[in-house]
């Protein structure tokens, strides 16, 4: 296909949704719907896209051209129509010739596939006619323009809810708010619209009458699956888009073979990426852009975003973001990765393990009941159960380094930053101050040393000072 011009309508209000956030900009399955839309369309590899918009401008034009930077922002002060909005955008266009085929779409159909958008402008444009409608048929059209066809089939005209008859209202072929225009038929036909309808707009679907009344040839084509091109008006709809697109994604990934032990409970994001057997159990959420490779299985009770989870690895009743899981290893259950966690080949995070920025090495475990934070562990290590890396001295983050098949103690505390060599050992209840040279035992030290008045001499002008002094204060009283 060639001069194709894609013009997005992307200005409306969307009050009904009751949000700060505009209409377009929420999300579904991990992509905002006009984000569905922009993606959509790069299936007719169209010379240019102007997206209109005009409510809350100042968070959709950024969100739009980070998605697509070659997109023409055009602004449509006031909201008088999609007549109005195409009239805005083709002005926004006019450093370059709006030349070819025309293909005007919403905004807000996340459902909406680029194949079909394909094949509709492929139509439309072999077919020479002046406007193409893309239609569908369904049970409850009340809201939708109504095709209206001639004797001969052919599309007489759209009418609108509102201005429609009752005969018309029993039409059950509807207008998608999707067209396809000859481009010279369309700059001509513009200022040709009016507003003299009952909304008082400034209406697009007018252009197929003036089509007719110039003798210039109106088709449609309809589509199978209409639901791609539904739209979403309140929080309820939107749930509504979500829960097809998320059907739409699992059947697909099934029929590229990954097992889905319940669809109905199994939430997937458009950018994930499974490779073939994978196992996905009950309850589980994979969001942003994880990937899970071949062989792994995830949940039940699981939510990961923006993971990697490697071959052959099992993760169990698991909440991890930023993560990545290596070949082989098993996380859970009930662990939290959070980012920058890495656990290496056969590593192990058991259960209520909590870890941040922790990179764990091929073959390391912490099995049981441990918060690793800002710490390297070596290859084969193991940490005790019950172990707290404490990484946070009130004021900085510091680093552990656990070398490589050490054993450290149950109950261990490691004061960062401290360095425990390769190959060493602690004893239950150790609390490591102190790097421990490689091969080494430290075991438990001497009885409990208090150090008077170091927090007002060390923290001066923290919250953790103020409330010493005024504990000190209340006690001389």
């Amino acid at each position: 296909m060639e001069n194709v011009t894609v013009i997005v309508l992307a200005a409306g209000g969307g009050t009904r949704m009751k949000s700060k956030t505009m209409k377009v900009l929420h999300p579904v399955a991990g992509r905002s719907m006009i984000g569905h839309v922009l993606r959509a369309v790069q299936a007719v590899e169209p010379e240019r896209v102007v997206a209109v918009v005009g409510h809350q401008r100042e968070q959709v034009g950024p969100h739009i051209t980070e998605l697509l930077p070659g997109a023409l922002l055009a602004v449509q002060e006031t909201q008088d129509g999609t007549g109005h909005a195409v009239r805005v955008a083709v002005e926004a266009a006019a450093a370059g010739p709006v030349r070819g085929t025309v293909l005007v779409s919403a905004g807000d159909t996340p459902l909406l596939r680029g194949e079909s958008l394909r094949e509709f402008v492929e139509e439309h444009a072999a077919s020479g006619r002046a406007v193409s409608v893309l239609t569908g048929r369904v049970a409850n059209p009340f809201g939708y323009g109504r095709i209206v066809r001639d004797a001969d089939g052919g599309v007489a005209a759209i009418v609108e809810e509102k201005d429609a008859t009752d005969e018309q209202r029993r039409i059950d072929e509807i207008n998608s708010g999707i067209l396809a225009f000859d481009a010279d038929f369309l700059l001509g036909a513009l200022p040709r619209l009016t507003n003299d309808n009952a909304n008082g707009e400034y209406y697009l679907t007018d252009t197929v009458k003036i089509a007719r009344q110039d003798g210039l040839s109106v088709g449609a084509h309809m589509v199978d699956d209409v639901s791609q091109t539904e739209g979403a008006n309140d929080r309820a709809q939107l749930a509504e888009l979500h829960r097809q697109l998320n059907a739409r994604t699992v059947t697909a990934w099934m029929k590229a073979g990954v097992t889905v032990m319940d669809p109905a409970t199994t939430w997937i994001d458009d950018d994930v990426v499974l490779e073939r057997d994978v196992t996905i159990l009950p309850n589980t959420q994979l969001l942003g852009a994880t990937v899970v490779r071949e062989d792994a299985v995830v949940g039940p009770d699981t939510t990961l975003k923006d993971c990697e989870v490697g071959e052959g690895a099992r993760v169990v009743r698991t909440h991890a973001e930023l993560a990545v899981v290596g070949d082989g290893a098993t996380v859970g259950p009930f662990s939290y990765l959070r980012p920058g966690t890495q656990v290496g080949a056969t590593g192990k995070v058991g259960a209520f393990v909590e870890t941040k920025n922790a990179v764990l090495g091929e073959g390391a475990k912490v099995p049981h009941l441990s918060y690793v934070g800002d710490a390297t562990i070596g290859e084969g290590t193991n940490i005790g159960a019950g172990t707290i890396f404490a990484n946070y001295d009130g004021v900085n983050k510091h680093h552990t380094v656990v070398g490589k098949h050490a054993r450290t103690g149950s109950n261990n505390t490691f004061v960062a930053p401290v360095t425990i060599g390769d190959g060493a050992a602690t004893g239950g209840g150790t609390v490591v101050r102190q790097d421990v040279p490689p091969g080494a035992l430290v075991v438990p030290g001497a009885t409990q040393r208090v150090i008077e008045d170091w927090v007002l001499e060390r923290r001066e002008g923290t919250a953790q000072a103020d409330a010493a002094r005024s504990a000190r204060s209340e006690s001389t009283d």
